[in-house]
């Protein structure tokens, strides 16, 4: 697996981690961290197992804090992948959007408004222990409430992976099973697996209230869990199964 740092032109980090031998190009992945600001660390385990697994995987910083909620960081990330996907051995045309915690409803918020993207569209949306009745961060508008209006100008359905821990203190997995049920009513292509963890578990983190952040976790439930939400997004992303 392959590793590096690249450099945004909005002067944000993005990991870049790349499959050591894999056929090109590689399924592409965009992985938004949640609302802690500039925290792509803590998603570098995900990150990895997905790269491990034969994908081309993109994580950014963005801020939460920042005047617009971080919008332009998540846009402008979403633009630098989709101009250097292609050069670094991967299908820019074919690219899954996924997101942890706020993360994760930015992503969907994405695919039900392709507008906020220049009419982009994901080939597929991973959600990672989210909830969705609040406004997402690239749209200003909750995905939940996108959905319900519903209208000719909606926008084609894209599949839809959900993962949320059954041991989520911040948000219950009804707030998953509530989009899920909302996609399946709208004819979306949706499935939730469900995994025992944590919030953060359900990346392979824990929290460490000495950093007051999250960080890679040695649990062994806690990295099984991890490795089902890597797999989830590999199959999302058309990886072939080992």
């Amino acid at each position: 697996m392959h590793h590096e740092l690249a450099t945004a032109p909005n002067g944000k980090f993005i990991d870049v981690y790349r499959p050591g031998t894999h056929p090109t190009p590689l399924a592409t992945v965009l992985l938004w961290h949640g609302i802690g600001p500039d925290e792509r660390d803590v998603l570098e385990p995900l990150a990895r197992t997905v790269a491990g697994l034969g994908a081309l995987v993109f994580v950014p910083d963005w801020r939460s804090d920042a005047p617009d909620g971080g919008r332009a960081h998540l846009l402008a990330s979403l633009e630098y992948a989709r101009t250097h996907a292609a050069a670094l051995g991967g299908d820019a045309g074919r690219m899954v959007l996924a997101g942890w915690s706020a993360g994760a409803s930015a992503a969907m918020g994405v695919a039900l408004n392709p507008a906020v993207a220049d009419g982009w569209r994901p080939a597929a949306v991973v959600g990672i222990a989210s909830r969705y009745d609040r406004p997402a961060r690239t749209t200003g508008t909750p995905p939940l409430a996108d959905l319900a209006v519903g209208g000719p100008s909606d926008p084609l359905p894209v599949p839809v992976s959900l993962v949320h821990g059954t041991a989520d203190e911040l948000m219950d997995t009804t707030c998953s099973r509530e989009l899920l049920e909302s996609l399946i009513t709208h004819r979306w292509p949706a499935r939730l697996e469900e995994v025992r963890a944590n919030h953060a578990g359900a990346i392979g983190a824990e929290y460490d209230p000495a950093l007051d952040r999250c960080r890679a976790s040695e649990d062994e439930l806690i990295r099984a869990a991890a490795e089902l939400t890597a797999r989830t997004i590999a199959e999302a992303a058309g990886v072939p199964a080992a």
